[in-house]
C-alpha cells in the first residue's frame, strides 16, 4: 500500500515530546532516554498507525516502550492514538517513545550496548515475491541483527500463512528457540494480546492469526 506524503506530519511529530527525530544519536544508550531507565525496555518494530503500542504502553507503566516505523505518516497517527489513550487514563506518556527508523538498518541506531527485553513484530509486510523476501522483518539477516541487543523474547504475530511458515525457518537459521507457537491465537488463553483494527479485520475475513514467542538460543550461539 502506497502511503501519501503528508507535509504536516513531520512538523507535528517534531513538536511531540515523546518523538525521537534522530535515533542514531541514541545508539548504545536507548535505555537512558527514559526518566526511569531501570524499567524493562520493550521495542515494537514497524508500529504502523499505533494500534498496538497505544494499548500496550498505557496498560504497562512499569515498562518502557519504543515504537519504530519508517514513515512519519504512520508515526503521526501512532502519536495521536497514544495521546488519546494516555489522556483517557489521565496520565502522561512518560514510558513511551516513537522514532522514525528503517528497520532494515537497525544497525545504524542499535548495537550490543543497547538492551531490549522484548521485541514485538506485529503484522509486518509479508513481502511475498522471492526477490523481496530479504526485506521481511523476520528474515534471517534481520533476526541476526536483533540478537545484538535482544536480551529476552521476540513476539511475532501475522495473518499470513507463508510468512509465518517461512519465518519458522528463519528463526532456526538465526539461532532462535521457539518457546511458544500457535496457528490460531484467538483460541489460546493465557497470552496477553492487544487486538488491533487490522487484526479484527483479518479475523472477520476468516483468517487465523499465527503467533509465536522466540528467544536467542544461548546454548547454540
Amino acid at each position: 500500500m502506497r502511503i501519501r506524503h503528508k507535509p504536516w506530519a513531520k512538523p507535528e511529530l517534531e513538536a511531540c515530546p515523546f518523538y525521537i527525530t534522530q535515533p542514531q544519536e541514541h545508539k548504545g544508550s536507548w535505555n537512558r532516554i527514559f526518566p526511569d531507565s531501570q524499567k524493562p525496555l520493550y521495542l515494537e518494530l514497524g508500529c504502523g498507525k499505533g494500534g498496538f503500542i497505544s494499548q500496550a504502553a498505557p496498560a504497562h507503566p512499569e515498562i518502557n516502550f519504543i515504537a519504530m516505523d519508517i514513515k512519519n505518516e504512520m508515526l503521526v497517527l501512532a502519536k495521536r492514538k497514544l495521546e488519546s489513550a494516555y489522556s483517557d487514563k489521565g496520565t502522561a506518556p512518560e514510558n513511551v517513545r516513537i522514532a522514525i527508523q528503517n528497520i532494515e538498518r537497525m544497525d545504524l541506531a542499535w548495537d550490543e550496548n543497547d538492551h531490549a527485553d522484548r521485541i514485538y513484530i506485529n503484522f509486518c509486510n509479508p513481502w511475498p515475491k522471492k526477490k523481496h523476501k530479504k526485506r521481511r522483518l523476520t528474515h534471517t539477516r534481520q533476526l541476526l541483527n536483533y540478537k545484538k541487543f535482544l536480551k529476552g523474547e521476540l513476539w511475532f504475530k501475522t495473518d499470513d500463512d507463508e510468512l509465518f511458515e517461512e519465518s519458522l525457518e528463519y528463526f532456526a537459521e538465526a539461532g532462535y528457540r521457539v518457546k511458544f507457537l500457535t496457528r490460531d491465537l484467538k483460541n489460546e488463553s493465557g497470552i496477553e494480546n492487544f487486538v488491533t483494527e487490522h487484526e479484527t479485520m483479518f479475523m472477520n475475513e476468516g483468517k487465523k492469526i499465527k503467533f509465536l514467542i522466540a528467544e536467542p538460543d544461548v546454548e547454540n550461539n
